[in-house]
């Protein structure tokens, strides 16, 4: 491929970003009449359906690090990128089976809720607060340059511009519609996202008789057998244990994921809604092998590195060579439904843990009106928001679906542990909560900063204090022996004695 549009305004592309932006604003109107309390805010009042909520869940995790970074990342890389696949997959066995029905009987708002269950609830909460925190940051970053460049091709933009116009909008959603306008953009980006990826699967697979080991042998005849093969992209085989392990757990700690539990009316329905997502999710997963060695082999990787040294782009790339100009802009205005849609749900996991974890219940001690908690709620947001703006102009040129790696490292390391042992492990006490929430998320950031990808990509130095790219092999065992050393340091008869009463509601949900 040797020419592209991308880099000038598309009519058609910007067309239906706009029909897009209409149609969700359509929808944020209609939620915001509904959202009149903090439970409609947080939690869309607990009605939304198992199936419903199944299409918001999918919505919510195939983000922009799925759609741009993973399609990028096997297009530049081969083989290694399908790690990303893989293990955004399967952390949903462990969801389904250990953290949906605790989460939603035991939880109200926020994965906090689980934890301060039976533990002394100020400490506990300003823990779990700074690593929803340190997740949600992360995770933004990824959304936040995905979007930027995006807008900035299809528009002619500058990227510091596009990335502000994404947080404008995105604020007005949450801002205005809380978790009925979310989780209702996420059902409709949900339903737009699968069927784009499967039509531009479709058109790729065309073109090879629709035979996909055709479309693997061009790859390995244009670059060699070594792309079928591990070791491009992650080559040290701790490296990829460390990295699924983070993909695999960090799954069950993300708290935009978690928080949307709360909003179906049963612990039944949100283990339906994990069978629908897992379903929807898998297929998309199968999809983006399609998607990359589709870009690697008709794109080309030095037309992907050229438009964005990232590798973002492939996908769109890749529509405008099998579809032309007019499919580049319709599955443009997916991948910025898909960003704008997980942007919003991060919003609104951050503005919880600010609001009800850290206001209301650590510096209100739960004495808070439903109009206060609304209050501090969107100036939460506005923050955020802010915040998101920021972060995506700082991380200008980074491939999405490492970043995003980097946020399930911090939440398989910040708030798996302590989520999995304050619910099944009786001895387990404030201070070990506190401690091992606080230790996972500070060793998780602090071997980040001193990973080869920060010291020696970004900061330009000779080599990194610490080896590997990913924290999670360490990070993760860590917090787990923290949080039991210093529980069985210092035993909590309080925590002790109200274990089986959670388990009690764990199983049978409130009385």
């Amino acid at each position: 491929m040797t020419g592209t549009v991308l880099g000038t305004p598309n009519p058609v592309a910007i067309a239906f970003f706009f029909a897009f932006i209409s149609l969700t604003l359509g929808i944020t109107f209609w939620a915001a009449r509904r959202t009149r309390t903090a439970e409609h805010f947080y939690a869309a009042g607990r009605s939304v359906t198992g199936l419903q909520n199944g299409l918001a869940l999918a919505g919510d995790y195939m983000s922009a690090a799925s759609f741009l970074g993973i399609a990028g990342l096997v297009s530049t890389s081969g083989f290694d990128g399908l790690i990303y696949s893989i293990g955004f997959l399967v952390g949903w066995p462990i969801v389904m089976f250990l953290i949906a029905e605790p989460l939603r009987n035991l939880g109200k708002y926020t994965f906090a809720d689980v934890v301060a269950y039976r533990l002394a609830g100020t400490p506990v909460r300003m823990a779990a607060a700074l690593g929803t925190l340190a997740v949600v940051a992360f995770y933004l970053i990824a959304q936040m340059v995905g979007a930027g460049n995006l807008v900035r091709l299809l528009f002619g933009l500058r990227y510091e511009t596009a990335v502000s116009i994404v947080g404008v909008v995105m604020l007005a959603y949450v801002l205005f519609g809380g978790m009925i306008a979310t989780t209702w953009v996420q059902i409709v980006k949900a339903v737009l996202l699968l069927g784009g990826a499967s039509l531009l699967s479709l058109l790729v697979l065309l073109r090879f008789q629709l035979n996909p080991l055709a479309l693997f042998d061009a790859a390995a005849t244009r670059y060699g057998p070594q792309v079928l093969a591990p070791g491009q992209l992650v080559s040290k085989p701790l490296d990829a244990i460390s990295l699924g392990l983070a993909l695999m757990l960090g799954t069950a700690g993300l708290p935009h994921i978690l928080m949307r539990f709360y909003t179906v009316p049963d612990a039944r329905t949100a283990r339906i809604s994990v069978s629908y997502a897992t379903g929807f999710i898998g297929f998309f997963y199968l999809l983006t092998f399609v998607l990359g060695f589709g870009a690697m082999v008709l794109v080309g990787r030095e037309a992907i590195q050229a438009v964005d040294k990232g590798g973002n782009m492939a996908a769109p790339l890749l529509a405008e060579v099998v579809g032309g100009t007019g499919f580049l802009g319709f599955i443009s205005a997916v991948a910025f439904a898909t960003i704008l849609a997980v942007v919003a749900g991060l919003t609104l996991s951050g503005a919880a843990a600010l609001s009800h974890d850290l206001w209301v219940n650590v510096v209100r001690h739960g004495h808070a009106d439903e109009r206060e908690q609304l209050r501090v709620a969107r100036a939460a947001t506005i923050v955020l928001g802010l915040l998101s703006i920021a972060l995506g102009i700082a991380f200008k040129g980074q491939n999405v679906a490492y970043m995003v790696g980097l946020a399930f490292a911090i939440a398989a390391s910040a708030n798996f542990p302590a989520l999995l042992l304050s619910a099944f492990w009786r001895p387990f006490t404030t201070r070990g909560a506190q401690a091992s929430m606080l230790v996972g998320t500070l060793s998780a950031l602090i071997l980040i900063y001193m990973s080869p990808t920060i010291q020696v990509q970004i900061l330009g130095n000779a080599k990194a204090l610490f080896p590997l790219a990913n924290p999670g092999i360490v990070s993760i065992p860590l917090a787990f022996l923290v949080g039991v050393a210093v529980s069985l340091a210092a035993p909590e008869s309080r925590a002790d004695e109200a274990f089986p009463a959670l388990q009690r509601r764990l199983h049978l949900g409130a009385e």
